[in-house]
């Protein structure tokens, strides 16, 4: 049992230290030139950078013994149920809660709500990034379901983008585009990832490649639009407040 708790952990300790040794060597350097913290801010930050690699270790180490393996006994499974189209209200629902666990989401609304001082609401935010990951979710259930072509959902979506912004303030444009990235973090890009690839082959067999992928490309986009929504929800309300002002 213990074999296989710790098995290929050595990789993991090697690929997070390749990772993090450059940011170390960085953050050295600039401390010899430039920042020249006291010795106590100096300790406290390579402490905190140790406790990073100590994490990132255990995630990364976590994610490979269980979330992908979980993920794809999970999509397995739904491709295994009787009236198939239940995997969309599925993919729904785990899009929405795996985005409201999302460590980097949770940091970018706090950020957010920092610097524009309480205007934009992280609650509020996290619930449309939510909802926007779990469309995209259920989105890639129907393509597997249907052989819906990506193009189909991909080129609509980035022109509806492209339409809005000129409608939208600059910073929920800002945050739409830094949000697309965001979401496709660690837990959706396995778990969620693993889960529609292996539903994808249960359906369709040797079509996974085709019908499987897309799925990140769809957690980029959809988010996006609803963060331009959102603006589009926040102008309507900036203006409706100024004209109770004038009155």
């Amino acid at each position: 049992m213990i074999t296989s708790l710790f098995g290929g952990i050595l990789v993991v300790l090697k690929d997070s230290f390749l990772a993090l040794i450059p940011l170390v060597l960085i953050f050295i350097g600039m401390q010899l030139t430039i920042l020249k913290l006291s010795k106590e801010q100096f300790f406290k930050l390579l402490s905190g950078l140790l406790i990073t690699f100590i994490g990132l270790v255990l995630f990364l180490h976590g994610v490979n013994i269980s979330f992908i393996k979980l993920g794809n006994d999970l999509g397995y499974e739904l491709g295994n149920l009787e009236h198939l189209w239940l995997i969309v209200p599925i993919g729904f629902v785990l899009g929405f809660i795996v985005t409201m666990a999302e460590p980097a989401v949770k940091i970018l609304n706090m950020e957010i709500e920092k610097m524009t001082s309480g205007f934009i609401n992280q609650k509020i935010l996290l619930y449309f990034l939510s909802l926007g990951v779990g469309s995209s979710i259920a989105l890639t259930m129907l393509r597997i379901l249907t052989n819906i072509s990506l193009w189909y959902f991909i080129l609509p979506g980035y022109v509806l983008i492209l339409i809005l912004t000129r409608y939208v303030d600059p910073l929920f444009v800002a945050i739409a585009f830094d949000a697309g990235g965001v979401v496709t973090g660690p837990m959706i890009a396995t778990f969620l990832l693993a889960i529609t690839v292996s539903c994808a082959h249960k359906i369709h067999g040797g079509n996974v490649f085709i019908e499987g992928f897309g799925m990140i490309a769809l957690v980029a986009l959809v988010p996006i639009l609803f963060i331009l929504v959102l603006g589009l929800l926040y102008e309507r309300k900036i203006k409706e407040g100024g004209k109770r002002n004038e009155r």
